[in-house]
């Protein structure tokens, strides 16, 4: 019997000395989180026999979020636990939901043990408005759930509403901020409901990986005391010290530091990279409880989209599934749940264990790029192309370094790519067929960290360089950028009034002609202003053209200002190297232009 248990040790020991945790202020507790990087949520409830519908009538909320139909439609308590009566508690299974979230790739399963409804899935001893209390035989749910995640090696979550209980008379609900609620009415409720029901989970379920808590908003805007969040935080430390505790427990990570990771909004993927843990909660639809008139499903490529975009900027996602009243997951969830596993079975090691990269989000139009660092010091980037390109030329643009090697992470030969390396440039010449139809993903491969370069703006799969306000590196005059109006056909642009000037540095890989074309809008009178573009090889000068008006929408009384593009003429590189390039809009007379981008390209 001991043999197997130093193996274990042996493999995990081993894992120890391979990876190198690169992501910084991640404590010992939340290890095994950035390394799992995706798990699945489940939302399912006594709600999930109203499947977003109360007698003939949908969910008073555009949201459709089909939880809140107790809240939402004014149900009375005995009439919502009615719906119980819908359920098959025959079929009813949380194995099965942990089997999928197995075959999905995911590493960790988060169950709403008590939604703001109120509701326990658990045998509660502090509350009768429990799953035992209306099952018989009495079921238990998080039991059953957290000895299916111990069978399949998958860590446990459990959500927790505990600012809103709609059922509890002291608890929170929103119609409170209409009649209000004593200090001492809402200690009752967490002295008496929260803090015990809190113990019980901890106590009962054997190791729980997370508590996942729900309050939207910091606590300096509910009725909850910052006192009473440390009293819950402190029965967590003191029963399951590696229990992991998110943010919307309602303490921001930045004011305790003790906070273990931050959640983003619903559906909210990360726009930055950060040294911290965070996670996205997202749903494969729109309700995160079942709605029988769903009929917002997100794609495959979009989840493998959101998924990726979060690794490589050091977040997570949870992945909610909502099952039925029969345990049932909905075959739109499961189809793109198992799609995304077969993925990961392949092409995982470009997530689990992986980190963001030193260059900028968004540096590459191709797709996104995540990190594993190892102890010896040699690195691995996996470069996610989402847009295979027809000319089977990848550029890589500001790793200064050469790859040792390059190949399709797909390709169990790892048969070599090949590749030029031009300094700040690396050119991977791809195979005519991408190896998935979702994602496909090539691994670079280095003897060390690779060095890298800020501010360049990155070479096109196009092969050219679009030059905006996003990728600049010295802006002098207006920079306030308008954002997209009128459903986008007004786009993002700059109200340029008076002389401003925007400055943007390029590598080329060799020696080459681009044209320089300018895409503004301008309704002034003609030669009133000049645009000016320089390099180190040349200067080219053009004065303002009108751009004249266009309908945006047909038959709709939609006029707006045309933002054309313009050809400046033709620019020289004589040489590879760096080339700052300076584009200076210079208005006169009291007129404005409004600059959308620069582009230089070959055609």
């Amino acid at each position: 019997m001991r043999k197997p248990k130093i193996v274990l040790l042996v493999a995990i020991l081993t894992l120890a000395t391979i990876f190198s945790h690169a992501q910084k202020n991640t404590n010992q507790r939340a290890l095994w989180f950035t390394d799992a990087r995706y798990g699945m949520f489940i939302h399912w409830g006594v709600y999930s026999g109203a499947e977003g519908v109360w007698k003939g009538e949908k969910l008073r909320n555009n949201n459709n979020y089909a939880e809140w139909i107790f809240y939402r439609n004014r149900i009375a308590r005995d009439e919502y636990t009615n719906l119980l009566n819908r359920f098959d508690w025959e079929k009813i299974d949380p194995e099965q939901w942990v089997l999928l979230a197995k075959k999905a790739g995911m590493k960790y399963v988060t169950l709403t043990a008590k939604h703001h409804d109120g509701f326990a899935l658990w045998d509660s001893q502090v509350s009768d408005y429990d799953v035992a209390e209306f099952t018989s035989p009495k079921r238990d749910i998080v039991k059953e759930l957290s000895e299916a995640c111990q069978k399949h090696g998958l860590k446990l979550g459990l959500y927790y509403s505990h600012w809103v209980d709609w059922e509890h008379p002291d608890g929170w609900d929103h119609s409170k901020e209409i009649y209000g609620i004593p200090a001492e009415d809402y200690d009752r409720y967490w002295q008496q409901k929260v803090i015990p029901q809190m113990k019980e989970l901890l106590t009962d379920y054997g190791d729980i990986g997370i508590i996942w808590f729900d309050m939207w908003i910091h606590h300096s805007r509910t009725c909850v005391t910052k006192e009473q969040l440390l009293q819950l935080k402190g029965v967590i430390r003191e029963l399951q010290p590696d229990c992991l505790v998110n943010s919307r427990l309602g303490l921001s990570i930045e004011e305790d530091s003790d906070i273990d990771f931050k959640t983003l909004g619903d559906n909210q993927l990360g726009s930055k990279k950060e040294e911290f843990p965070w996670q996205s909660p997202a749903t494969v639809a729109h309700s995160w409880g079942f709605h029988a008139l769903e009929d917002q499903w997100k794609s495959t490529t979009t989840l493998l989209h959101s998924l990726i975009g979060n690794v490589s900027l050091n977040g997570n996602m949870m992945l909610n599934i909502g099952p039925r009243a029969n345990g049932d997951v909905p075959y739109e969830i499961e189809e793109r749940l198992l799609a995304m596993g077969s993925w990961l079975t392949v092409n995982g090691e470009s997530i689990y264990g992986s980190q963001a990269f030193d260059l900028v989000k968004d540096q590459h139009d191709w797709g996104k790029i995540t990190c594993k660092q190892f102890q010896d010091g040699s690195t691995r980037l996996y470069l996610h192309v989402f847009n295979w390109p027809l000319s089977h030329q990848l550029p890589v643009t500001g790793v200064l370094e050469k790859p040792v090697k390059a190949y399709l992470l797909a390709d169990p030969e790892q048969s070599d790519i090949l590749f030029i390396n031009s300094e700040a440039m690396t050119l991977l010449k791809l195979p005519a067929e991408q190896p998935d139809p979702l994602v496909s993903v090539l691994v670079l491969e280095y003897d060390s960290y690779p060095a890298t370069i800020d501010g360049l703006a990155a070479q096109s799969v196009y092969g050219g360089y679009s030059l905006t306000l996003s990728n600049a590196t010295h802006l002098k005059g207006n920079t306030m950028v308008e954002p997209p109006s009128r459903y986008g056909t007004l786009p993002s642009h700059i109200k340029v009034e008076e002389k401003s000037i925007y400055q943007w540095r390029v590598f080329m890989d060799k020696p080459t002609a681009l044209y320089a074309d300018i895409s503004y809008n301008y309704q002034g009178e003609k030669g009133k202003g000049s645009i000016t573009v320089k390099s180190s090889e040349g200067t080219l000068r053009a004065n303002f053209q009108p751009t004249g008006e266009f309908v945006g929408e047909p038959n709709s009384d939609w006029q707006i200002g045309s933002f054309n593009s313009h050809r400046l003429g033709q620019m020289d590189f004589s040489e590879p190297g760096y080339y700052d390039i300076s584009l200076e809009v210079k208005p006169q007379g009291g007129e404005k232009i409004d600059f959308q981008w620069l582009w230089l390209g070959e055609y």
